[in-house]
């Protein structure tokens, strides 16, 4: 793959693209990268409206080529828009803490009828009605797919959702096992603090610029 220098930063469900700023930072700082953020709506947006203006965000901002980490739902979307638009630029792509195989506490929640309005459009169809495994195996033919999960059980979630197995309190990491993805690494941080974990970013930017992880890092 040839040299790309910049990377698209999605945030999750119910955040802003500033959820991503301390990711964008060290890509910066760190390892001298173009880091953008992009902002969705991610409850009123639809998941392949999400993924059509994530199409054109980069379109317009690295038409030769773009990597993008997405942090929970925003690797969702990220898969989505690859899966829709299979001559986006070239680039690697890289999910942190995804439920991409469904969501038992996300399924909780719909069962709960107050609960409707919060889930999200893009959550619905993208994690409950049909998960990432069941549409993105395209993707991961022609793409180099990263998948990072944690395994501090720290959130509300591992209530609700009663895992019993390892997960990050809100996901569990076998909810981010995608099949035909280049690699996986369960790292010990719970689902939000991935956004904040410098040890993170440094795997995320190893994947990206060689398409795997670093074991010694972890």
């Amino acid at each position: 793959m040839k040299h790309i220098d910049t990377v698209v930063c999605l945030h999750g469900l119910y955040l802003h693209g500033a959820g991503m700023y301390l990711v964008k930072r060290r890509f910066e700082t760190e390892y001298g990268m173009r880091a953008l953020l992009f902002s969705y709506p991610s409850v009123r947006g639809t998941l392949d409206e999400n993924a059509a203006a994530l199409a054109e965000f980069i379109q317009k901002e690295s038409p030769d080529g773009v990597h993008i980490v997405g942090h929970s739902l925003g690797g969702v979307v990220s898969l989505r828009m690859l899966a829709n638009y299979p001559d986006a630029p070239p680039g690697r792509l890289v999910c942190l803490g995804s439920p991409l195989t469904g969501s038992r506490a996300a399924e909780f929640l719909t069962r709960q009828e107050w609960t409707e309005p919060f889930i999200g459009r893009s959550l619905s169809k993208g994690v409950l009605e049909a998960p990432a495994s069941s549409w993105a195996a395209g993707v991961c033919e022609t793409r180099e797919v990263g998948v990072i999960a944690g395994d501090v059980a720290i959130g509300v979630a591992q209530f609700v959702a009663d895992f019993d197995e390892d997960n990050d309190g809100t996901v569990a990491v076998s909810e981010t096992r995608l099949p035909g993805a280049r690699d996986h690494l369960t790292m010990p941080v719970s689902h939000n603090a991935m956004m904040l974990s410098s040890r993170v970013v440094d795997q995320a930017a190893a994947f990206l610029k060689r398409g795997e992880f670093l074991r010694d890092l972890t």
